[in-house]
């Protein structure tokens, strides 16, 4: 076990780690918007609009994130339109493709919960709204809203650690985040061990106060 390379390594993934962060913010910000439209839309009675929504998650939910990637990655830049398009200003870029893929894939995953939590909303609480005169809009964002994000903190929790994992793929296209950077090292020194293991304590601890912070507003927001 070569101590000086995992100790000599660990400030350049520290500093790889800041892309990670970075990615994930973005991409769960994004995800989180997507998700909350796409439950709504899950939630209508038309049934093309319902289904779209469907369609929308189905198709996110079931293929590989690696896949979402190359095709939007190397995929898109194949059409010829785009490349002569203002959307090749963000699809040539890697960056944008991963956080593209990223806040696609999360927001298929958070309407799914959204939408589970919507739906475990007692009708009491619409209802007593709506006999003190609230409007139906209201009642919608001011407490539907508040209580589904609240009653979905837990499985919400678990897509962003989920999400922190999938950002690794990132490096897949050339982004030096922390999975990058580990490679990129391991490459140079061809000690993948010392190196894989100080990057997966890096993830852990990333993990760890994740796993807290999502813990401690359950209590805190708790009724």
């Amino acid at each position: 076990m070569d101590l000086d390379l995992m100790i000599t390594s660990f400030p350049k993934l520290l500093n790889a780690t800041l892309i990670t962060l970075k990615l994930l913010s973005v991409s769960l910000v994004l995800g989180l918007f997507l998700g909350l439209f796409f439950a709504i839309l899950r939630l209508n009675k038309n049934p093309f609009i319902n289904k779209f929504a469907y369609g929308y998650s189905y198709i996110f939910r079931g293929t590989p994130l690696l896949v979402q990637i190359f095709i939007i990655y190397f995929g898109l830049g194949q059409i010829e339109y785009l490349r002569s398009s203002f959307l090749w200003v963000v699809l040539k870029e890697p960056y944008w493709c991963a956080i593209i893929a990223f806040a696609l894939n999360t927001g298929a995953y958070t309407s799914e919960i959204l939408r589970s939590a919507f739906q475990t909303i007692k009708p009491g609480f619409i209802e007593a709204g709506k006999s003190l005169g609230i409007q139906s809009k209201i009642i919608f964002y001011k407490i539907q809203v508040p209580i589904a994000i609240r009653q979905s903190l837990p499985a919400y929790g678990n897509e962003i650690i989920l999400m922190l994992k999938g950002t690794s793929l990132a490096s897949t296209v050339t982004l030096m985040d922390l999975t990058g950077v580990a490679k990129y090292i391991i490459s140079t020194t061809f000690k993948p061990v010392e190196v894989f293991i100080v990057a997966g304590g890096i993830y852990l601890f990333m993990t760890f106060l994740i796993h807290n912070l999502i813990k401690f507003l359950e209590k805190k927001y708790s009724y």
